[in-house]
């Protein structure tokens, strides 16, 4: 049965998120406790006691083997009082088979000097100014001094080491710890995720490299005080499979409130993490340069001269005043300069609409296609798609408005990078909070839109909502993609999934295939999704909602339940990135 004439497409965002549950089951949303704050949670999953660390020091003794941990420690400009509560919590260590190196600095001062020499004299696995080249068969731990180490943090490095021997390079969650042990701002970070590395530094403060890739990529370098770890965890990922990076979903270093910075000031180590970033581009033959932001780097691409054509899809029925926004203001406000728009007319009868529609079909570069089809979403796309001229195809809803003149560019950039899939947009509604900031999967059930309400200002967790990143999926409300990987993995799924769920299975399909799917918050464009859209819902399409929920379900069952672009720490009852209660994580000692 068709929709009625005030409909406008909406159904990639339909997530069966509590909303959904509800019409689908017949049933109220359930209402998470309140289990309270951070400070309550790490007391309830994150606080193993004497007991569990016995536990842990018995697991050791059963290892086939114990890999020894060479840590690596820049003193340069560092705080007396931060270098020895850094130290302090290496010696507390559960796990033994580790030993302390200092990164060599030119002027570390005679305090700092002092410190060290009275530290190596006392426990011999300490080595002062010992140079950065590890025995064989290390495991290189880098570790910077402004922040503190739980008693397990070496010992879950060790384990996941034992447990996983392709791994190369290892990388855990953190959090933030002032003088009375509090702790605050926890960063529970997504599995490895090349994107947001290369704007924050997912190996710090702590961060572990295999031995031997760590020589392999020419060990530490000077000229990057400031960001020397990342600019050494750069050189260390171009030579490894993504595979071989692992993360542990555990909080393993506690940055202190109160430290020094390690090595530079702010705008040094900005300059600092851009030249490390320009020479990793520079190394991979990538056209892009870096450039430091508030919210951490900036990866810019460059296009190609001249720019591929890109294939505007806009599916629609009436909606007249909506679809004359959108249009318009991708005329008004795009700079991008190689683009055609195909409208897609799903059987509109509003006298108005169909006048405009033939205006706009009278224009350079304006194609409407009418299709009288009951409405399937996939289906509609899918056809415009094949008749499409682009190179690149960009999927619209009729209810997006254009306000960034760049946002055109910076999608198709970032989409002709190899290894790219679909690349998403940062959506606002017009009150300039945030509808889209990448998707979440198993939110709600399904699927749901991460940072969703935040002011479009707000960094979000760990930064995330201000940085390009990984996503396991993005939305179809403004989606860009290669033509050729839109036909390579089949399109939208028009036969099991004609109206809800077919971005996010388009994007897991593209993720399957081996590429990965971006979102970018430096292209910003309205979605009046509230404008128009109702709550009620038709039996008819509350069987539809269930069925296509069942198949997602089947389908993605397993990836659903844990999204590697979201942490196991992190809740699936709500889309703000709030705390699990209780975390999808084994305990430390079972």
């Amino acid at each position: 049965m068709r929709q009625s004439t005030s409909w406008r497409v909406t159904a990639p965002l339909r997530w069966v998120s509590r909303h959904f549950q509800r019409i689908v089951r017949g049933t109220q949303p359930e209402v998470p406790m309140q289990r309270g704050g951070y400070a309550e949670w790490v007391a309830a999953y994150d606080s193993p006691g004497r007991n569990a660390c016995e536990g842990l020091r018995r697991e050791i003794e059963g290892w086939p083997v114990r890999p020894r941990l060479s840590i690596l420690m820049p003193v340069q400009d560092c705080a007396v009082s931060s270098l020895r509560a850094a130290i302090a919590s290496v010696q507390s260590q559960i796990y033994p088979a580790w030993v302390l190196r200092t990164v060599p600095a030119a002027a570390q001062g005679e305090a700092l000097g002092a410190l060290l020499a009275e530290c190596a004299a006392a426990d011999p696995r300490i080595k002062a100014d010992a140079g950065d080249a590890p025995a064989p068969g290390d495991w290189v731990v880098w570790f910077e001094p402004h922040a503190v180490l739980p008693a397990h943090a070496l010992f879950c490095v060790a384990r996941e080491i034992v447990a996983h021997p392709e791994a190369r390079m290892v990388y855990a969650d953190e959090d933030a710890i002032d003088a009375a042990g509090r702790r605050s701002d926890p960063f529970f970070k997504p599995d490895w995720n090349p994107d947001l590395f290369l704007s924050r530094n997912l190996f710090a403060p702590l961060g572990a490299f295999e031995g031997r890739l760590f020589q392999e990529a020419g060990g530490l370098r000077e000229g990057f005080d400031g960001a020397q770890g990342h600019e050494l965890a750069l050189r260390c990922a171009e030579r490894v499979d993504g595979a071989q990076i692992r993360h542990i979903p555990r909080v393993l270093s506690h940055t202190r409130s109160d430290a020094q910075g390690v090595a530079a000031t702010p705008n040094e180590a900005q300059r600092a993490g851009e030249r490390a970033l320009d020479a990793h581009f520079q190394r991979l033959g990538i056209a892009a340069t870096a450039e430091a932001t508030p919210r951490g780097h900036r990866a810019r691409y460059a296009l190609p001269s001249p720019p591929p054509f890109v294939s505007l899809i806009i599916p629609t029925r009436n909606a007249l005043a909506l679809v004359r926004q959108c249009i318009e203001s991708i005329v008004a406000e795009t700079a991008y300069p190689h683009y055609e728009i195909l409208l897609v007319d799903n059987g509109s009868d509003d006298a108005e609409a169909l006048a405009y529609f033939a205006e706009l079909g009278a224009q350079p570069g304006i194609t409407v296609i009418r299709d009288d089809r009951d409405f399937n979403y996939s289906a509609l796309n899918n056809a415009a798609v094949a008749r499409a001229r682009g190179e690149v195809v960009g999927l619209l809803n009729n209810d997006i408005e254009v306000v960034s003149p760049g946002w055109l560019d910076e999608m198709v950039s970032i989409a002709l990078q190899p290894g790219v899939g679909a690349v998403g947009a940062k959506l606002l509604y017009p009150d300039r909070t945030v509808q889209h900031g990448g998707v979440l999967l198993g939110v709600g059930g399904i699927a749901g839109h991460a940072h969703k309400h935040l002011s479009a200002d707000d960094p979000g967790h760990g930064g995330r909502a201000q940085r390009m990143q990984t996503f396991s999926a993005v939305t179809a409300a403004c989606l860009v993609v290669r033509k050729a990987l839109y036909e390579q993995v089949g399109g939208l799924d028009e036969e099991r999934l004609g109206v809800a769920f077919n971005d996010v299975d388009f994007c897991l399909r593209l993720r399957a295939a081996g590429y990965r799917n971006v979102w970018t918050p430096y292209a910003e464009l309205l979605h009046h999704e509230s404008a128009t859209r109702g709550l009620e819902i038709a039996a008819g399409s509350r069987d539809r909602l269930a069925r296509e929920s069942a198949w997602m379900t089947e389908r993605w069952g397993a990836l659903l339940r844990d999204d590697p672009a979201y942490n196991p720490n992190l809740t699936l009852d709500t889309e703000d990135f709030g705390l699990a209660w209780p975390p999808r994580v084994a305990p430390l000692c079972p």
